[in-house]
């Protein structure tokens, strides 16, 4: 089996590409040989021993990216350490615990999946990069991302720590 390992992810705006880069760099950091790809880029997991997917969580769902690549890549999967990340709130005073069982949720649709890290992290909002039909939700009223100022509560040192942390269950 390769010592490679694969960080995945799935992204709208670019911030879960960002985290993904910073897994890879601190597992690589352990002397890991680590390969970085969209999810929707991924053909095949042969080569991989271990997996590490991150997508954010939009309306408490991940990118359709995610889910597919989870679908795709059942059988693989099911042999090869997994560890998850999600990117969700993205202001420090929405509700994390509602995030996380989002979270929780999300990873139970694949009941086959047995992942060995599960983690959410804080994420990041601009809403002058947002695109159709993002768009419509800064400026609905009754949505919570309207008038919503641009944020980012990525906790870098808890993302590094969480990724040194895989390296010995990967």
């Amino acid at each position: 089996m390769s010592d490679s390992v694969l960080v995945t992810y799935a992204t709208r705006y670019g911030s879960t590409q960002e985290v993904a880069e910073k897994v890879a760099a601190t597992l690589r950091e352990s002397s890991l040989a680590v390969d970085v790809q969209p999810a929707k880029q991924v053909r095949s997991l042969a080569g991989y021993r271990a997996v590490v997917l991150g997508a954010p969580l939009y309306i408490g769902s991940w990118l359709k990216d995610a889910q597919r690549f989870l679908t795709q890549h059942q059988a693989a999967l099911e042999k090869l350490p997994v560890a998850l990340f999600s990117l969700g709130p993205t202001r420090a005073d929405e509700g994390l615990a509602e995030v996380r069982a989002s979270l929780d949720a999300q990873v139970g649709k694949y009941p086959w999946l047995k992942p060995v890290a599960v983690e959410l992290f804080g994420g990041k909002y601009d809403p002058d990069k947002l695109r159709f039909p993002d768009t419509i939700l800064k400026i609905i009223p009754a949505s919570p991302l309207h008038g919503a100022p641009a944020s980012d509560i990525r906790d870098w040192d808890a993302i590094r720590a969480w990724a040194n942390s895989l390296t010995e269950k990967l």
